[in-house]
């Protein structure tokens, strides 16, 4: 801990027998003694834990810009969303809710609390049987889905049988291709922001340092100079690297949310809130997939009918 001026006075002025004094007092009395003693421990730590900190700002800004590409390039996604769009204007046509041309992604974190008639069938259920199947046969109808299945002629519960099993492992690997963005989901915007301005108030203070006249005026004190002007060179690369891509990321993120959520609102606590709500999503769809896994085909003809 830095001591305050009046310590420092008091050290200074201190005229009686130095074995007399604590090791701490001790300490401080040669420090004292080398000019700007305890500045310059404050530049060595910046520069110790410099590039460690570029290191971890540098894979956080690269995974965010990432996450903003899995989720607009993503085709499954995509086709989720239309999925969850189609069935609610099926479950509202003749309504005013109904013929809806968008919907805020917050919706897909309700899909699990509309239950039917059974009590344990909810809504998301519906979505992903109905994804499940056409991907299913998208994936049958492909070359490679032709060449891996059998060649004897199947009934019609076989080949709805096929189409589960490979519409399943399609949608459930959406979780892998968008792995980023579940990790996006844990970032605080703040923080990193927060280290880049420290950084730069780092190397600001730095600056000041090596510039002082009665530093630079120090014979004992060349080498430090040198070794921090040599180190600040570098610096000043990084951190307006840093800085260029906070701002590009964040250009990115505000285009993702407004593309999935329209208006962006500046008062938003948290602009990372789509990547949670994708995260906390693709949890409930996770847990849906494992139970389709082990339910038998559902054999009513119009399953949405149970949700009336």
């Amino acid at each position: 801990m830095v001591p305050t001026k009046e310590e420092e006075a008091q050290l200074l002025s201190y005229k009686g027998d130095i074995n007399e004094l604590g090791s701490a007092e001790k300490l401080v009395m040669a420090m004292l003694n080398v000019p700007f003693a305890f500045f310059r421990i404050e530049a060595l730590l910046y520069r110790e834990t410099f590039k460690d900190e570029v290191v971890l700002l540098t894979k956080s800004f690269s995974m965010l810009e990432e996450a903003c590409k899995e989720l607009r390039s993503s085709r499954l996604f995509l086709k989720l969303l239309e999925a969850v769009l189609k069935t609610g204007n099926r479950m509202n046509f003749g309504t005013i809710r109904g013929g809806a041309k968008a919907f805020k992604l917050d919706a897909l974190l309700k899909l699990a609390d509309v239950k039917g008639t059974d009590g344990r069938t909810t809504l998301l259920h519906f979505v992903v049987q109905e994804i499940v199947r056409s991907e299913g046969i998208r994936v049958s109808e492909s070359i490679m889905g032709r060449i891996n299945q059998k060649s004897r002629i199947k009934n019609a519960e076989e080949r709805e049988e096929d189409y589960r099993r490979m519409g399943l492992d399609l949608v459930s690997g959406l979780s892998v291709e968008l792995c980023n963005v579940k990790k996006t989901a844990t970032i605080d915007l703040d923080v990193l922001a927060s280290s880049v301005s420290n950084l730069s108030d780092g190397m600001a203070k730095l600056q000041n340092l090596v510039g002082d006249d009665d530093l630079s005026r120090d014979s004992k004190s060349g080498n430090f100079v040198r070794s921090m002007r040599s180190f600040l060179g570098d610096a000043e690369k990084k951190i307006k690297e840093l800085q260029e891509d906070e701002g590009r990321v964040l250009l990115r993120v505000r285009e993702i949310t407004e593309y999935f959520h329209g208006d962006v609102c500046r008062d938003e606590a948290n602009p990372l809130r789509i990547f949670v709500i994708v995260r906390d999503f693709l949890g409930m769809l996770d847990h849906v997939c494992k139970e389709l896994r082990s339910s038998r085909i559902p054999s009513n003809p119009n399953p949405l009918a149970s949700f009336r």
